[in-house]
């Protein structure tokens, strides 16, 4: 439900140019990831300040920083040095957080669960540096909440924000500690892609956010998907655990892209996650995955990550891997998802759409109860919406979210807003120094 209008004025050129520069400075740079060429694109200065907004909303400046075989323009290659450095740094400071927390937790004898990037750089998928965190990702069982909620706060953290979906601190202001070695975000919530107000990208001294979990789902589109049981180790020891098992961290991967897909916020570093591990897989791994889609309804959401993923890397996933989730997947999913590019599903697409992911459902009764959800949302829902405009930098200032929602559905409807956060993030590129 987030999107619209910006903040504050500024000069930016009619939005039919902006998403035409996004599309096409997303789709060169995802190729560029993949196989990278030898000269860069012919693109004039609006367009290199467009490709650093795309690469802050898709995560990927220190990969392009490595993958990329030309250096100019200066100013471009510049900005991808410089979030290198801060991505580097900061990662130091998530490790001794993580550390820090790891070390509670043994104390305490609870455990817990690193998420996603974490359990990535833990098995060198990753080197310092390379891959952004936006925050810090943890589960823990459900009768643990209120102990590691406790340990947490230990840290010089408070809670912040509870959704449906988790629980979230921020460094207690004031608290030194928490801000220097173990503390904050760089971004927009799932995006990351505004270090402050005015900012883009990440920076080394912003604060780590930590989002407890106690469940690991997604709605797809309405009704969730829960793999909970399949990430949680068993038996599992006091402090900080890895996954059970590289297919279930794969597991996890692939239903965080599939709700990416589904709200229109995918990440390319996401796909370049998936391909990454999945070069580390052995066919007992990929055996050990795919036997999940003979069990709680298969796995018939993970076709369209995958297939993403084997889009834009070809090389890194198995023809069997997909024709076997296919084979699982709704038709008109499959279709649509195979027509479909990174632009059209993530970040980077400029347009809000009133019903986004309508085409995940799987029964007219879904997608009835989708509609639903979109055009009169449980109180519950605006509240977490208001609530997360008042945490995020730059966005808490856009009137979009100060008005009725009846007023959005309008908007939706005749207007076409721009999403908000693509749009801080263009002007904030705009914004930058040649």
């Amino acid at each position: 439900m987030g999107d619209t209008t910006s903040a504050r004025p500024a000069v930016i050129p009619a939005l039919g140019k902006v998403a035409a520069a996004l599309k096409e400075v997303t789709e060169v740079l995802a190729r560029e990831i993949a196989e990278p060429t030898r000269h860069p694109p012919p693109w004039n200065d609006f367009e290199w300040r467009i490709a650093r907004a795309v690469t802050a909303m898709q995560g990927t400046a220190s990969i392009l920083d490595g993958r990329l075989r030309w250096t100019r323009p200066p100013a471009w290659r510049r900005f991808l040095e410089e979030q290198r450095d801060h991505i580097g740094r900061r990662h130091g400071r998530i490790e001794l957080l993580l550390d820090a927390l790891d070390s509670k937790a043994r104390s305490g004898g609870i455990s817990l669960v690193a998420l996603k990037g974490a359990a990535l750089h833990k098995m060198a998928i990753y080197a310092a540096g390379e891959r952004p965190m936006a925050d810090i990702d943890l589960l823990a069982q459900e009768c643990d909440a209120n102990a590691v909620s406790k340990l947490i706060e230990d840290c010089g953290f408070e809670s912040t924000l509870v959704t449906r979906r988790d629980l979230t601190f921020e460094p207690r202001r004031g608290d030194d500690s928490a801000r220097a070695g173990l503390g904050g975000d760089a971004g927009l919530a799932e995006p990351g892609m505004l270090a402050e107000p005015g900012g883009l990208g990440e920076h080394a001294d912003g604060a780590i956010k930590i989002e407890l979990h106690t469940r690991i789902r997604e709605p797809l589109p309405f009704s969730e998907i829960d793999i909970t049981r399949h990430v949680s180790p068993r038996p599992a020891r006091a402090g900080i655990n890895g996954y059970p098992s590289n297919a279930a961290l794969m597991l996890h991967l692939l239903l965080h892209a599939a709700g990416n897909m589904r709200a229109h916020g995918l990440r390319l570093i996401q796909l370049n996650d998936i391909a990454r591990l999945a070069a580390e897989f052995r066919p007992a791994d990929w055996e050990k995955l795919l036997c999940v889609a003979d069990d709680d309804g298969g796995l018939w959401w993970a076709a369209a990550p995958l297939m993403m993923t084997a889009r834009y890397f070809p090389a890194a996933i198995p023809r069997f891997a997909t024709a076997r989730l296919e084979s699982v997947c709704p038709r008109l999913l499959r279709r649509i998802i195979s027509g479909q590019r990174l632009y059209d599903v993530s970040w980077s697409n400029i347009r809000v759409y009133a019903f986004p992911g309508i085409e995940w459902s799987r029964t007219p009764k879904e997608a009835f109860r989708f509609i639903m959800s979109r055009v009169l949302p449980a109180q519950e829902a605006l509240r977490e919406l208001r609530e997360f405009a008042s945490h995020q930098p730059g966005v808490s200032a856009v009137p979009w979210y100060g008005v009725s929602h009846g007023t959005r559905i309008l908007r939706w409807v005749f207007s076409k807003p721009p999403r908000v956060q693509c749009m801080l993030a263009v002007r904030a590129a705009l914004d930058l120094p040649s």
